[in-house]
């Protein structure tokens, strides 16, 4: 599906918005109910990640084809290693041959997993015979993918000891990783993070609980996006939110105040509204605890005029794509002066924005749905724009609604 992008013909906003559950909290919440039965889940979220999750958990044996979504990739390989009597091959996408799992499945393998790989050693697919795992010690490097870490954590009171995970080196991501652990203690489990050991105490059962699951941050990210290229007075109110979030993307609304975006809380609402702040010609941003909105925010600045500094971005070269040199491509396409290295991107400011230029997806959702906000600015066009239903089913529905036009080529 390839679409054609235009903004709302009055570029000063006023809607709400009601967005779908949080991937990440949605993928912890489904593998901890099929350990515990007493678990029940409210809004959850409607992307083909979470669905894809649902429909692994319910497998036993044969093939579980997990397509594009990493997270049911790591969580399913923790999770199917510590149910004996389950025997399942992992596979997905192409790409999903591509992203590394030998770090998670070397620590399974030292806590007794029986885990081997089908094509190329480290990467899926992968063969997994369920074990009882009766040991409870294993390192793991610390700035890796969180979700190797929440793999472990999610499984770790269902084993026999629970678990003790020392973290090697300097942690990153860290916000994922307590919202596991937050996860974990509000089913009654208890943990403990002191320095770079975390311990998680066995529970054999949890007493009812509804896990009640908050909107996804990264999804807000193209909201805030879309109202920082808007007209000043421009005012969006997105639900379902907390305050107290447990997800590290929430940062977003202290970032985005650089862009003249104030964020209000109400009751479990979140209301951006644009300033007519001056915006700084540069600005420095250390992502490494929220990377998934890295995109949103280069395009933003890029749509601004501004120039950027973006950090702490290494884990993006093991996503969907790569997505730095993703970013470098497209936006080099619309008029961009931009260079990347592995985990930095640098914008120089600079004027106008080349007009109905069509920008590649790369099978990867977070690449349409960051770029779509430059509509407020040029005419565009987005291919393969269904890869959105990865995280956000509802995105292109949710932009008419703010009066964009959306014309599918």
């Amino acid at each position: 599906m390839k679409l054609h992008l235009t903004g709302p013909s009055n570029t000063k906003l006023n809607d709400t918005i009601t967005i779908t559950g949080s991937k990440s909290e949605s993928n912890r919440s489904l593998l901890l109910s099929a350990l515990f039965s007493d678990i029940t889940i409210e809004n959850i979220s409607n992307s083909d990640d979470a669905q894809v999750m649902a429909k692994g958990l319910k497998i036993s044996e044969g093939t579980v084809d997990i397509h594009h979504a990493g997270t049911a990739m790591r969580f399913l390989t923790g999770y199917f290693a510590s149910q004996a009597g389950k025997e399942v091959m992992l596979t997905g996408s192409k790409r999903m041959t591509e992203r590394p799992i030998e770090i998670l499945v070397d620590a399974l393998k030292t806590l007794g997993a029986e885990i081997s790989y089908v094509q190329d050693e480290g990467y899926p697919p992968i063969k997994i015979k369920g074990q009882q795992i009766v040991k409870d010690k294993v390192g793991l490097p610390a700035n890796v993918s969180s979700q190797y870490i929440s793999s472990l954590l999610l499984i770790a009171p269902s084993l026999e000891k629970g678990l003790q995970l020392e973290l090697i080196g300097k942690i990153t991501s860290v916000p994922y990783i307590k919202m596991t652990l937050a996860l974990l203690e509000e089913i009654g489990v208890e943990t403990s993070f002191e320095g770079n050991l975390i311990k998680v105490s066995p529970k054999a059962k949890v007493a009812p609980t509804t896990l009640v699951v908050e909107s996804d941050w990264s999804s807000a990210s193209y909201f805030y996006g879309i109202c920082a290229l808007a007209a000043p007075g421009t005012q969006i109110t997105l639900s379902a939110y907390k305050k107290e979030s447990l997800q590290g993307d929430s940062v977003l609304a202290s970032i985005y105040t650089s862009f003249g975006v104030e964020t209000t809380f109400g009751n479990n609402t979140v209301t951006l509204k644009k300033t007519d702040k001056k915006i700084e010609a540069k600005n420095e941003f250390d992502l490494a605890n929220a990377p998934d909105i890295a995109q949103t925010i280069a395009v933003t600045c890029f749509g601004l005029g501004v120039g950027c500094y973006l950090t702490g971005l290494h884990t993006l070269k093991i996503k969907e794509t790569d997505r730095l040199e993703a970013l470098h491509t497209e936006l080099s396409k619309l008029g961009a002066n931009i260079s990347v290295t592995d985990k930095t991107l640098t914008i120089i400011p600079s004027v106008g924005i080349l007009e109905d230029i069509a920008i590649d997806t790369y099978n990867d959702h977070r690449m349409a749905m960051a770029f779509a906000p430059l509509a407020m600015k040029t005419t565009l066009i987005v291919n393969d724009a269904e890869v959105v239903s990865k995280s956000y089913p509802d995105f292109w529905n949710d932009l008419k609604q703010l009066d964009f036009g959306i014309k599918e080529l």
